[in-house]
C-alpha cells in the first residue's frame, strides 16, 4: 500500500467560494497561507467591505478565512487560520469551535504570529 504522508489542509473561504489545498509539510501550507492572506487582505484594502447593517464596520466584517488543519496524528489534529476583516486587517487563531486569538507582538503581521505559535509546538 501506500506509505502514510502528513497531510495539511488549506482551505480558503472567500467570496462564497470554498477551496481546498492539502501540503506534506507545516511550512509549505504555511507559505500557501501567508500568499492568499496577502493577496485577500490587499484586495479588501482596496476595496474596503460595506454593509447595509450599520452597527458592522468593515474591520468587523470577516470577508475570507483561510483555515489551516494539520495531521491527525501530529499536535492533536491542529487547528488554526487567519481572518481578513473587510478593512484588509488580519486576525489569528487556533483552534475552531473553541477560538482562541494568537496574540501578536507590536507590528507583528498575524502570518507571523501563527507561524511562531505552530512551530513552537
Amino acid at each position: 500500500g501506500r506509505p502514510l504522508v502528513a497531510t495539511w489542509t488549506l482551505t480558503i473561504r472567500a467570496n462564497a467560494r470554498v477551496e481546498r489545498r492539502r501540503f506534506d509539510t507545516l511550512e509549505r501550507a504555511l507559505a500557501e497561507l501567508e500568499a492568499r492572506v496577502d493577496e485577500l487582505a490587499g484586495r479588501a484594502k482596496e476595496n474596503p467591505a460595506g454593509t447595509r447593517l450599520r452597527q458592522y464596520g468593515p474591520e468587523q466584517q470577516v470577508v475570507a478565512r483561510i483555515e489551516l488543519a494539520g495531521p491527525e496524528r501530529r499536535l492533536a489534529g491542529t487547528r488554526a487560520g487567519i481572518d481578513v476583516h473587510g478593512d484588509g486587517s488580519t486576525e489569528a487563531y487556533l483552534g475552531r469551535v473553541r477560538r482562541q486569538t494568537v496574540d501578536a507582538s507590536k507590528g507583528e503581521p498575524a502570518v507571523k504570529a501563527l507561524r511562531r505559535v505552530l512551530q513552537d509546538r
